[in-house]
């Protein structure tokens, strides 16, 4: 462990410092393609054919190189956060636009038909009806875009030491260390780990409605059925009555 936590000078930040950073590089991005995802999700969801050809856009964008990304923003923004964040942004909307339309969709009609002969107009049952349904789905979409950000912060190396905690994978070539790569990596993973379990968490807050603990359920279902079957067997079988001579003439 001797020198894991020892950042080289030249990244100009401490080792919490640097975990700083590289949220705020991951997080911003993410909550502004939120933000931006919500608006587009709903003209998706109001104009069905327009669905496709968002979705397509999103994935196009997704499918090119952040670092070629980085070479058309640098004249613009030149090597700052900015450039590392705007790609990240445009990223997460290939995961929030679906995640959110399928979440939308997923709203019973008698719940938008009860909303709308309250009163409701589009916007408010948008907020206060739809969006608070969806949020399982959301936070879903959240959890996966979140971690990719996180991911692909290190990327940002490349472009004047915007990587956060990915510099330390470039000074671990630079100097010789391995010890700052196994840094970068572990606590990567450990970030990303840990705000997944925050989304979980606000989840959790958010829809107090939602069964918690189902693995137990198909356990409880196994015993209640075994019971029922042991006292099936231990309930005397009715004796059959023995047969007249009247019935037999009969038969």
């Amino acid at each position: 462990m001797n020198g894991f936590f020892d950042i080289p000078s030249d990244l100009g930040n401490t080792y919490f410092g640097l975990i700083g950073l590289h949220l705020r590089e991951a997080l911003l991005p993410v909550l502004a393609g939120l933000l931006l995802a919500l608006p587009i999700a709903q003209l998706c969801v109001r104009f069905r054919w327009l669905y496709p050809p968002v979705l397509g856009v999103t994935t196009v964008f997704y499918a090119i190189p952040s670092l070629a990304v980085f070479v058309v923003l640098i004249d613009y923004t030149g090597q700052t956060e900015l450039t590392v964040m705007i790609p990240l942004a445009v990223y997460s909307l290939v995961v929030l636009v679906p995640a959110i339309v399928d979440g939308v969709r997923s709203v019973p009609g008698e719940t938008l038909a009860a909303s709308t002969a309250m009163g409701f107009g589009p916007v408010r049952r948008y907020l206060q009806v739809q969006l608070p349904i969806a949020v399982p789905a959301i936070i879903a979409g959240l959890r996966v875009a979140v971690s990719a950000s996180i991911s692909l912060v290190s990327v940002g190396a490349l472009i004047g030491n915007q990587g956060a905690l990915g510099n330390l994978l470039a000074d671990a070539q630079k100097y010789g260390r391995p010890e700052l790569a196994v840094n970068s990596v572990l606590t990567t993973a450990v970030l990303a780990i840990l705000c997944d379990a925050a989304l979980v968490l606000v989840r959790n807050l958010l829809t107090p409605w939602m069964p918690r603990g189902k693995g137990k359920r198909p356990k409880e279902a196994a015993v209640r059925q075994e019971r029922s079957d042991l006292k099936k067997a231990e309930l005397p079988k009715t004796p059959e009555s023995p047969e007249t001579p009247e019935k037999a003439v009969a038969r």
